[in-house]
């Protein structure tokens, strides 16, 4: 059977394009469960995929999507059966194996999970790989001791899609919540989803740099790296914590180590590509019972897969809102 797919290529002159074709199943690659993709989301990560930045695509031609939601078609593992909606993110599909920017995927059931009960597929490329990055990275700083009456918690590049979704799950979990974006016309967006205030980048950076800062932040999910996280590390409190997700401001980390012997700050990295299996799930039946769909309704944007060249350079010049939604069908 055929199904429609975005293709990514590369010319002979190293020129990488995409655009839609109609394939059939015999082009899929290998796995053993078969899904009919319903939504997929569009990550920072996937524009680089799309524009042939980075690197992270070796082989041509290729599908990219590193999330997709559907229902399963059909299946050689006995977890899973024809019907069973499923969610998928990380474990580098859409890098090196196809992923969800067409109608059907064929993946390994081991990177699957069951779709939570309560949501819908669109409501899960709502969370995506954005939504599950924040809640680890919420988990993480609970388990270092992060509590609700510690103070202020810091989100960094809280305008993209991991930001904004820690901002709604934090506010519903009773912490005081701030946003750190450097596009202020999105502050009251940022305020209905629970910051609780509003921090400018450039008022952030522009205070005086010293080997030690003071003391403000109970704990911080940093989604931006480079400078503004080495500044970052120098305002937390003592026995505080930065979830450190992202590098869109680099991948150079300027510090010294003052913060983690003076005051016991800790560093915590967070990758959602290659979490296991139990962690993913703790952390997606969290997501559906805790965040606020609704409220977040005004943050997302749906295109089609015929949208997703355009929307690949707008998310890597930093002009995308909360989170992106590819319908395929």
């Amino acid at each position: 059977m055929s199904f429609q797919a975005l293709v990514t290529d590369r010319s002979a002159d190293g020129k990488v394009s995409s655009a839609l074709q109609t394939l059939t199943d015999d082009r899929l690659p290998q796995g053993n469960v078969t899904v009919d993709v319903d939504w997929a989301g569009l990550n920072y990560k996937d524009g680089l995929c799309l524009t042939g930045a980075g690197g992270l695509v070796r082989n041509y031609p290729h599908v990219a999507g590193i999330d997709f939601a559907g229902t399963v078609r059909d299946s050689e593992d006995s977890r899973y059966k024809a019907g069973d909606p499923v969610v998928l993110t990380g474990w580098r599909v859409g890098e090196a194996h196809w992923g969800g920017y067409a109608q059907r995927a064929r993946v390994n059931a081991d990177w699957l999970v069951p779709l939570p009960q309560g949501l819908t597929t669109r409501d899960a490329m709502i969370v995506g790989t954005a939504g599950l990055t924040a809640m680890l990275a919420i988990n993480r700083l609970e388990a270092a001791g992060l509590k609700p009456d510690a103070g202020e918690v810091l989100v960094t590049g809280a305008a993209g899609g991991v930001g904004t979704v820690a901002l709604s799950l934090l506010g519903k979990l009773g912490y005081k919540a701030v946003a750190l974006s450097g596009r202020p016309e999105h502050g009251d967006s940022l305020k209905a989803l629970g910051a609780d205030s509003i921090l400018p980048r450039d008022e952030f950076l522009a205070q005086p740099d010293k080997p030690l800062e003071s003391a403000r932040w109970a704990a911080a999910i940093d989604n931006v790296g480079g400078p503004l996280l080495g500044k970052l590390l120098k305002q937390v409190k003592y026995g505080g914590a930065v979830a450190a997700i992202g590098n869109a401001a680099g991948i150079e980390l300027n510090t010294n180590v003052l913060p983690f012997i003076l005051r016991a700050v800790s560093l915590l990295g967070i990758d959602s590509v290659m979490q296991p299996y139990e962690a993913r799930i703790s952390a997606w039946s969290r997501i559906s019972q805790t965040l606020d769909l609704a409220a977040y309704g005004a943050m997302v944007e749906e295109i089609g897969l015929d949208g997703l060249p355009e929307a690949a350079g707008r998310i890597l010049a930093g002009q995308v809102k909360g989170r992106v939604l590819v319908r395929t069908r």
